[in-house]
């Protein structure tokens, strides 16, 4: 009870900083150049793997003297499959500045967002950081697939259409099928940054994942009490952090849901607010009301509509549980990203210079572009 009271508690500070992030105008980009070069990785680190590790030692490799830029995705702590993340943002942004990020920076909320939405924010966010590089690590080693990353690597826009991914250029098929979750990713973010107009020619650094590292993995033995069974996949600051964590019952929080609140959501909410909350169809509404009152978040996920992704339940659940409706999303993308919200630096001469990249290249209404 303690672990979904933390949960809780996190949801509703979130969810006033959404609304009130709702209300904020957006700053405007007055530079495009970098006064220090910055490498803009998004990343969930949840946990921080050595696959993450292994990518970013790579960028830094690359470019050394860039600023690395860890964008974390923070409100409501669901990430893009709707599923809770193992630590807070916070713990999670500490983690990755201990093994070697510069500065940690707040990332949309994904997990009440469609995959198109939180990619076309994490587009902007590169944008407005004026990301000189962005790491991605890749799966797939299909010949086709490498063709895709030859044509992001020279600036050109791929869409991912149902079972099959085609250029934005001349419409051409590329590939036949599914992507992984990973190399969706890349492709879904060439879509927006193309829409932006953000020119990414040569920016990506695409990094081949590293064997024998699988986040499902970690998460299922972390839930299982086996952390120390995990040292051949992360580092031994993650297994401290995940330790230090579980013995202040802030976690694993990938387990848990705010389930009163949820279901309070679910039971109380009218027919137009249900029909208003992001993501949920006519379908999924009909079953709700005419199914409820629900006492478990079994019975309701039973009553959500399969849909095209595998992760659409969980992304419903999500939306239930926190109450965001579809014009607060639109407006919150409308104005994204309103703060570049600093969750960790290295050192304050890390800070000084990223904070002299934003005063050179942004402009806030009310003067003040980070918090």
């Amino acid at each position: 009870m303690q672990m979904e009271k933390f949960v809780e508690d996190i949801i509703v500070r979130d969810k006033k900083q959404f609304r009130e992030d709702c209300l904020s105008p957006s700053f405007k980009l007055v530079g495009t150049e970098n006064i220090t070069p910055v490498i803009a990785d998004f990343t969930e680190y949840s946990p921080l793997h050595n696959g993450h590790l292994f990518c970013m030692r790579e960028a830094k490799r690359l470019h050394p003297d860039a600023l690395f830029v860890a964008v974390i995705p923070g409100l409501f702590e669901r990430n893009g499959r709707g599923l809770p993340y193992i630590m807070t943002r916070h713990k999670r942004a500490e983690l990755a500045i201990k093994l070697g990020a510069d500065i940690a920076v707040e990332g949309p909320p994904m997990g009440i967002m469609g995959s198109g939405q939180y990619s076309l924010c994490l587009s902007l966010m590169f944008k407005y950081l004026n990301a000189d590089y962005i790491p991605r690590g890749y799966i797939s080693q299909d010949p086709e697939f490498k063709i895709i990353l030859d044509y992001i690597n020279n600036g050109k826009g791929v869409a991912p259409k149902p079972y099959k991914i085609v250029s934005m250029e001349d419409k051409k098929v590329l590939l036949e099928g599914k992507l992984s979750n990973d190399d969706y990713v890349i492709v879904s973010l060439s879509k927006s940054l193309t829409k932006i107009n953000f020119n990414f020619k040569n920016k990506f650094i695409f990094v081949p994942r590293l064997e024998n590292v699988s986040g499902t993995k970690i998460r299922q033995l972390v839930s299982n009490g086996q952390v120390d069974e995990l040292d051949d996949m992360l580092p031994q600051e993650t297994i401290n952090m995940l330790k230090k964590e579980i013995s202040d019952d802030h976690a694993p929080l990938h387990d848990t849901r705010a389930t009163n609140q949820l279901l309070n959501n679910v039971n109380n909410f009218s027919e137009k607010d249900l029909n208003n909350l992001n993501l949920i169809d006519s379908q999924t509404v009909d079953n709700i009301l005419k199914n409820r009152p629900f006492n478990t978040i079994k019975e309701v996920t039973q009553n959500i509509t399969q849909g095209f992704s595998t992760h659409r339940k969980q992304r419903i659940l999500s939306v239930l549980e926190v109450g965001i409706f579809k014009d607060e999303v639109h407006k919150y993308i409308n104005s994204y990203p309103q703060k570049i919200r600093v969750l960790g630096y290295k050192n304050k001469e890390v800070l000084k210079k990223f904070e002299q990249n934003l005063k050179n290249n942004l402009q806030g209404d009310n003067g003040k572009i980070w918090q």
